[in-house]
């Protein structure tokens, strides 16, 4: 009888090593998105944020020299237009660089967030820009087109957070 309780603890044993380990898998799968038709979208756009921090901003200011405060002091860039180029470029594309490499649901999440957050900004940095003085220059062509895709980011990255597996 001895022999037979020792081979059931270890059949027991072994069982409950078989279900830890299910469990941990199971909470590896849960805890990945699949990008699936978002990843091509989200590439797109963060090439199209790249492109447009060097198309004009400012009057003749990429995005690039307004991130830099490289702009002139004649333009008067102000804080709205740096913000919206800062947290586009670094939610738009670090950060989606990075969710899309890891493929954690918690940095689709930040994402999302972020580039929501951003639209926000890119709202009031456009904004900004239309009610400035009239010698002043308006929101250039980088600055419509970062906003737009920021838009365009936020729907899909919202789209991919909700879309986690065993919700």
């Amino acid at each position: 009888m001895t022999g037979g309780s020792a081979a059931a603890a270890g059949s027991d044993d072994e069982l409950a090593a078989l279900r830890a380990e299910i469990d941990q898998v199971e909470r590896d799968v849960v805890s990945h998105i699949e990008p699936g038709r978002w990843a091509m979208v989200v590439a797109v756009a963060a090439f199209a944020l790249l492109v447009a921090a060097v198309l004009p901003w400012v009057g003749p200011h990429s995005g690039w020299q307004v991130l830099l405060g490289q702009a002139s002091d004649a333009s008067r860039v102000g804080l709205l237009p740096r913000l919206f180029v800062a947290s586009s470029l670094l939610v738009g594309v670090l950060l989606s660089a990075l969710a899309m490499i890891t493929r954690r649901w918690g940095l689709a999440w930040l994402c999302a967030l972020g580039s929501a957050f951003s639209v926000v900004h890119g709202l009031w940095a456009v904004w900004s820009r239309q009610t400035a003085a009239a010698d002043l220059p308006g929101p250039g062509a980088g600055m419509v087109l970062a906003l737009l895709t920021m838009i365009v980011l936020a729907v899909q990255w919202l789209g991919l957070a909700f879309s986690r597996p065993g919700r």
